[in-house]
């Protein structure tokens, strides 16, 4: 499966950005997807992820109320809504799929898009 972020930008506190990974490939071998993101200094962290089998959805607590994520119904776009935006949400964001196939278990990544929130 492969990756690719958009919509990351500059922009203000308080403002809103939308995030899209689009997927190609073996979409179909894909159980769920997340964003996570990766600040200067700082390691890679989960910011919300959701289920193929149930649409079941999990989000960090410093995003929670504040960032939605979604996808089509053909799991080929993830979004991630992000509204409220704050300078600490400042980092890269990489979208991220986890697969099951015949050889088991395995995950992809985008390149990453960077958000920037100035105070």
């Amino acid at each position: 499966v492969q990756l690719v972020e958009s919509g990351g930008g500059l922009v203000q506190a308080g403002g809103s950005l939308r995030l899209s990974c689009a997927a190609s490939g073996s979409t179909f071998s894909i159980n769920a997807m997340g964003w996570y993101r990766q600040a200067p200094g700082k390691q890679r962290e989960l910011v919300a992820d959701i289920t193929r089998r149930d649409g079941t959805t999990h989000y960090a607590d410093s995003v929670k109320g504040r960032f939605t994520i979604s996808r089509d119904n053909d799991w080929n776009t993830m979004y991630l809504q992000m509204n409220s935006l704050k300078p600490e949400d400042t980092a890269v964001y990489y979208c991220n799929a986890r697969t099951i196939g015949r050889l088991g278990l395995g995950s992809s990544w985008g390149q990453g898009t960077q958000v920037t929130v100035s105070s």
